[in-house]
């Protein structure tokens, strides 16, 4: 299976990826549509004639982010729904208020590093909750509308922070071991990739293709878990302590939605299924974890993402 490459690198933007690209009559769903990369990737898309939907937990925000999409793109049905990922029955009441195909799904929401132990009202890990059993939910619940649309898209955003953990599936929900941030920060992303690795397969003969990415360092909100030490460690902060805006090394908000955009609407990667993408290219394997720079070879295992797979569908009670 030769590893996919595309004309695109880590310094080009949404719009780079989009150009020339016409999805008028497409219908797009961005979760955490209302900033950062998911703006920028709901900006592209529908500047590419998308009908976007902003699937959001704030809703002021979200109508706040598709006045200024409608008044950028000058189309007037950029929508915004409520959709709170760690809540099943704003999933659910989403799902069931869909109507008609789907063409792109773009699992983009999450959260980081939680400094404490916090759980969902289901008594799961609150990030492992959000960042993939929500958005396993929400996919799993929009099957029929992907697969009534021809050769639909899920993009999966994942994050290179996978390589800090596998999942633990002897203690997902950190019953017995000390809880810490960053290593539930990383078993979520890796179950996000797994369950790529799974929905693939499964949905193959569905005309639906899923992929997963690293969207690279960019500063938004999925910060504001951190503190002082923590943004200083990662390269956030100059030495006055003030935030950077683009730290040295990381992305612009249109660069970090690139990898997103081209997995959504590139003709580049059409047909392309179960892969992990950064840089808007195919992940090499993982050379050494520390040095956060692709992926995990426990990430894109069959036997895990099958294991995954029974698991999601057993604590979502499929």
């Amino acid at each position: 299976m030769s590893r996919i490459t595309t004309p695109f690198d880590a310094r080009s933007t949404a719009s780079d990826v989009i150009e020339g690209v016409d999805l008028t009559g497409k219908r797009a769903v961005v979760t955490g549509g209302a900033s950062g990369i998911g703006l920028e990737t709901a900006r592209a898309l529908a500047t590419a004639g998308a009908q976007v939907t902003l699937a959001v937990r704030d809703t002021a925000a979200g109508e706040r982010a598709a006045a200024d999409l409608r008044a950028a793109t000058g189309r007037d049905d950029v929508r915004v729904a409520r959709l709170d990922l760690t809540d099943r029955a704003t999933i659910d009441a989403f799902t069931a208020g869909w109507t008609g195909p789907l063409d792109v799904l773009v699992d983009n929401a999450g959260v980081m590093a939680l400094p404490e132990l916090t759980r969902s009202p289901e008594g799961w890990e609150a990030q492992f909750a959000a960042n993939h059993l929500g958005h396993a939910a929400l996919t799993l619940g929009l099957h029929d509308a992907l697969a009534a649309a021809p050769a639909a898209r899920v993009v999966v955003v994942s994050s290179s922070a996978h390589l800090i953990s596998p999942v633990v599936f002897d203690d997902i929900h950190y019953t017995d071991r000390p809880y810490d941030g960053w290593s539930a920060y990383g078993q979520s992303k890796t179950a996000m990739i797994l369950f790529t690795v799974a929905l693939a397969e499964q949905w193959a003969a569905d005309g639906i293709t899923v992929n997963a990415l690293h969207p690279g360092g960019i500063v938004t909100n999925l910060q504001r878990h951190l503190d002082d030490a923590q943004l200083r460690f990662v390269g956030a902060l100059d030495e006055q302590g003030n935030r950077l805006e683009v730290p040295p090394g990381w992305k612009t908000p249109q660069q970090g939605a690139a990898t997103s955009v081209l997995l959504a609407a590139s003709p580049h990667v059409e047909g392309v299924t179960g892969r992990y993408f950064e840089d808007n290219n195919e992940a090499l394997p993982a050379p050494d974890p520390a040095g956060m720079v692709g992926v995990a070879p426990y990430a894109l295992d069959p036997t895990l993402a099958n294991h995954l797979w029974k698991e999601t569908l057993h604590l979502l009670n499929h």
